[in-house]
């Protein structure tokens, strides 16, 4: 087991690759009482209700599967994005469960994260087991849960909710080889396997890579619903996107 100390530094070192990568380990944060578990996110429906109803709100009160869509997406961008990038650079894994890892709610952007004792184990110096070690912490510790809890709240396909999880491993991906070019490489074909792994299997494909992407840029086979919103657009990674380039 990698001592606490190492993970707290490589936490607060892929912090700094952008929002959706930080996780606070401070100790001090255990006398705030307003953290929870994740685990409680995915048992309890009132806070997940509660965020849908704030990003409906931010939208100017889109359709509930939208909203539902969106505030998933920006949950699972936030469990996967820090371990993603510490295996990447850092070559461990942080145990971030649903029981140590916690949220607590945020008015003014995405919840911050916390965990007080953070922990991780090694990894194998090979992509396809080190792909294997995340899928399997981060799905089932995280993302089905997740997956399951919003379902329940609002009728909405699995299917794009996992092909939202993906493009956020994608752009996990991407996020990282800008901050660090000398771990792009090594992002690309880990994360390349995570996508071939579990329910990430047959939500997107590879295609030569654009800029600022290495390796391969991801292409969904589902669509988030954002362009449904006024003024939406369509999103660089959706499959809207290339039915329409067909047509023209």
């Amino acid at each position: 087991m990698i001592a606490a100390v190492d993970v707290r530094a490589a936490l607060a070192d892929v912090a700094g690759f952008g929002s959706f990568f930080e996780v606070i380990t401070h100790p001090a944060e255990r006398a705030d009482p307003t953290w929870r578990p994740m685990a409680d996110l995915y048992a309890d429906p009132e806070p997940l209700r509660a965020r849908i109803a704030h990003v409906r709100r931010m939208l100017d009160g889109a359709d509930d599967r939208i909203a539902a869509s969106i505030a998933f997406q920006g949950l699972a961008a936030r469990v996967l994005s820090a371990p993603l990038a510490v295996v990447v650079v850092h070559g461990v894994l942080p145990l971030l469960t649903a029981r140590s890892l916690h949220w607590r709610v945020s008015v003014t952007g995405p919840w911050p994260l916390w965990v007080a004792d953070p922990a991780a184990g090694p990894l194998p110096d090979e992509p396809a087991a080190t792909a294997e070690a995340f899928t399997a912490l981060v799905v089932e510790e995280h993302l089905a849960p997740l997956v399951a809890a919003v379902r329940a709240q609002v009728p909405i396909s699995e299917r794009l909710l996992w092909g939202n999880a993906a493009s956020s491993v994608a752009a996990g991906k991407r996020l990282i080889g800008s901050a660090r070019p000398g771990a792009a490489v090594r992002a690309a074909r880990i994360t390349d396997r995570v996508l071939q792994r579990g329910p990430f299997a047959g939500s997107g494909e590879r295609l030569p890579p654009s800029p600022p992407d290495v390796e391969w840029t991801f292409r969904r086979r589902s669509c988030c619903l954002y362009y449904r919103l006024p003024g939406g657009g369509i999103c660089g990674d959706c499959v809207l996107g290339a039915s329409r380039a067909a047509r023209r």
